[in-house]
């Protein structure tokens, strides 16, 4: 059995919390800008100082409303500034928050307030709490609900004027480095989710050991731009973490505004899952497209993933390829640089493995792509690449403190002080999911010599056709999503005679894709399932894929289906990850309709939608 284990580079006191990951930081610089607010005139700067005095007197404001050691407080919001500031205070008040994604449907949010015996609530707008009235009847031990976008957090700010120092320090105290932190419940990609209960130890080790093992990324000054949901464990650690090593972070919620506010607000990292990279790079090219200029784009990232690939080899890239990619990162990529901010130098990347092609691409974009991995249940990041020792197509290797061993049946098992201590109010779910002290992730991967991960896929995933041949679809899908028009991809093929996929198209991007290719841009996605054209571009992403592959594991059939997956849909989580069961129940049909007909004829058969 492979294992790899790296021991913790600092222990933390077992008397301290996350808490005081703030007052070091205030002690050690108090005018350093760890927040900038956007507005009309530009970023506004927090300083550490000031971001403590806020803390300090909406924890007061939170005791004198009665909220008291740990009980449970809910966050329903967007990424904003408000969302640490809350956090914190809810920490400094001896309290546990438990965030809810602000795009949850109320029965979503029932279930979590219910389960977590939240007593309040804190929502970020009207909208939201017009939500919450929905089900409050099934929540009744939320009797206080309080909204951001009101003068809601200032008057509970200034209920806590005649609470002493001397009670906020034994409220901020009082919870140790194994007690609970947080409650944050699973996506649900199958099943309710599940609490997580996540302690303080997860969030303070993982935060100390980061910060001494990547010195490049994580020091007093550096920046950031969140814009992944903080309800979410990536963010929300980052978040931690940004406040104990001094880093200045800015927000913006809104994905379609992140070009924007990255040229303005300038970062020095950036944190993300593989979509967005994916998305940057498509739109970079279907715009060079729309301008003419899309066959030089295509040589530009050519030469640079061909320049990124030769950094690796002994004898580097030759000199004609040096010469190629100077002009080529002149004419074309130093302008996407300058349109990310031009001081970003690294990107910090999870929750699906990002691909060799972008690894590359990005490199040579100068923005070093460290690729992580974990779960909510271990509070995020478990393994990540180090900047001194790129492996592109890998996910990294353990972070101090950390350790990883590989099953006979090639899951993947973590341990560590940042693993969840079981799931809330679920013994059961909390027995299963450890093996000797070992959490089993569900993920099936590879370990090289050196500790550095490869993931495969999803164990409960894993297709194994009629034929009796194993096929991981994250394989096949990831890369296929690399496509501009393909939005989301889902292979089957389980007990089947051949492998097929479900294409689902990206609406976001057809406008512009249709628009490049000479076609009208304001085709439906019904109507655009079944033009030729696409058609064509589609197949011509399956061949390509195929290619990678032995001829029991290619798709030898696909169909566009003319619907959206997403969040709202209900098929996707926050995080962007599919509800394969979800997805394969409400388009049963169409799985049905690939194996109708037999065995595919030729190299792939398409099979045209008829509804």
């Amino acid at each position: 059995m492979q294992s790899f284990e790296v021991a913790s580079l600092v222990e933390s006191p077992a008397n301290s919390n996350i808490t005081d990951l703030l007052l070091e930081r205030v002690a050690l610089s108090p005018n350093l800008p760890l927040f900038s607010l956007d507005s009309d005139k530009g970023w506004k700067d927090v300083s550490s100082a000031n971001f403590l005095e806020q803390v300090e007197n909406l924890a007061k404001g939170l005791i004198a409303a009665g909220i008291q050691p740990g009980q449970a407080v809910a966050i329903m919001s967007k990424t904003r500034f408000e969302w640490t500031l809350i956090d914190f205070a809810l920490w400094f008040a001896g309290a546990i928050p438990v965030p809810i994604y602000e795009s949850s449907a109320p029965n979503q949010m029932e279930w979590i307030l219910s389960d977590s015996d939240a007593v309040a609530l804190i929502v970020e707008n009207a909208e939201l709490l017009a939500r919450f009235e929905e089900i409050k009847n099934n929540a009744p031990l939320v009797r206080q609900v309080w909204v951001i976008e009101s003068d809601d957090l200032q008057t509970v700010s200034r209920l806590g004027k005649e609470v002493s120092a001397e009670t906020l320090q034994q409220r901020r105290t009082s919870a140790k480095l194994n007690d609970l932190a947080t409650l944050i419940y699973t996506s649900g990609t199958t099943g309710r989710p599940k609490g997580c209960e996540l302690t303080h130890r997860g969030f303070v080790d993982l935060s100390r050991n980061a910060a001494l093992e990547l010195p490049e990324v994580i020091f007093a000054g550096a920046s950031t731009l969140l814009f992944l949901p903080l309800a979410h464990v990536l963010a929300r650690f980052i978040s931690v973490l940004c406040v104990f090593g001094g880093i200045k972070v800015g927000h913006q919620p809104d994905t379609k505004n992140v070009m924007p506010s990255m040229l303005s607000f300038k970062p020095t990292f950036l944190l993300a899952v593989p979509r967005v990279f994916e998305k940057v790079y498509n739109t970079a090219e279907q715009k060079a497209e729309s301008s003419g200029r899309g066959g030089i784009f295509r040589t530009a990232a050519h030469t640079a993933i061909a320049y990124s690939k030769a950094l690796d080899t002994e004898a580097g890239p030759s000199l004609g390829l040096r010469i190629q990619f100077k002009f080529f990162d002149f004419l074309v990529l130093s302008k996407l640089r300058a349109a990310m901010g031009g001081r970003v130098k690294y990107a910090v990347s999870g929750g699906a493995p990002l691909g060799t092609r972008l690894g590359h691409f990005y490199r040579a974009l100068g923005l070093i792509v460290l690729e992580g991995y974990g779960l909510t249940e271990t509070t995020a990041p478990a393994l990540i690449t180090r900047p001194t020792q790129i492996r592109i197509g890998k996910v990294g290797s353990p972070l101090p403190g950390c350790g990883i061993k590989i099953a006979p049946d090639g899951e993947i098992l973590l341990n560590g002080s940042n693993l969840l201590r079981g799931y809330w109010r679920n013994e059961k779910a909390t027995a299963d999911a450890f093996e000797d002290g070992w959490f089993k992730t569900g993920d099936i991967g590879q370990l090289d010599e050196n500790g550095y991960l490869s993931i495969t896929g999803r164990k409960k995933e894993l297709i194994v056709t009629a034929g009796g041949k194993n096929v991981a679809p994250a394989l096949l899908e990831d890369p296929l999503r690399a496509d501009p028009i393909i939005g989301q991809a889902l292979v089957v093929g389980d007990r089947q005679p051949f492998v097929a996929a479900l294409i689902f198209l990206d609406s976001e991007m057809l406008p512009l894709w249709l628009a490049n290719n000479q076609l009208d841009s304001a085709l439906t996605l019904e109507q655009a399932s079944r033009n030729p054209k696409i058609l064509a571009e589609v197949q011509a992403s399956v061949d390509r894929v195929n290619k990678r592959f032995s001829k029991a594991e290619q798709i030898r059939k696909f169909v566009i289906v003319p619907s959206e997956v997403t969040e709202e849909s209900g098929h996707l989580t926050p995080s962007l990850k599919v509800k394969r069961e979800k997805v394969l129940t409400d388009f049963d049909s169409y799985v049905e309709a690939l194996y109708a007909s037999g065995a595919p004829t030729g190299e792939i058969s398409v099979m045209r939608d008829e509804k």
